[in-house]
């Protein structure tokens, strides 16, 4: 398999989570970078009218994931840690997160990943480390429907 259809059965794999039915989502993976965009809807704030948390870290950790797994052909990673930092409020327009990996050896990536609104504002920004599961990739519902 090539580089390029590893990403794109990464990118299936993404779309194929139940979890995304809730946010649909568009990504895009390539070499050590994941690009993930969200339209906004009410449905995601609290109370207060924003956006919850909870959809911050989803994008944050999300684009970082798919960032680290880009490198890894083989196994499923899995997010061993992550920190998040919420910098704005936002209520309407898209979310887009940008995670890229900034340090990989032979047993974990480290990724960060950076929120931005519409006006390409940040507005949050997350560190993680990412390890090897023992899930194969193609296991993976919808990872090998990436190849059609």
């Amino acid at each position: 398999m090539t580089s390029e259809q590893h990403y794109r059965c990464l990118e299936s794999m993404y779309q194929a989570a139940p979890i995304n039915k809730l946010y649909p989502p568009k990504m895009t993976v390539t070499e050590g970078e994941a690009v993930i965009e969200i339209a906004l809807s009410p449905d995601y704030f609290h109370s207060a009218g924003a956006v919850h948390g909870s959809v911050y870290f989803k994008v944050l950790d999300d684009s970082a994931f798919f960032a680290a797994n880009s490198l890894e052909n083989d196994v499923f990673v899995l997010t061993s840690s992550f920190t998040t930092y919420i910098t704005r409020p936002v209520s309407s327009g898209k979310m887009r997160a940008v995670g890229r990996v900034v340090n990989k050896n032979r047993s974990q990536w480290v990724v960060e990943s950076v929120v931005f609104d519409s006006e390409d504002r940040e507005i949050a920004r997350g560190n993680g480390i990412f390890v090897r599961s023992k899930v194969l990739l193609k296991d993976a519902a919808g990872y090998l429907d990436g190849l059609n």
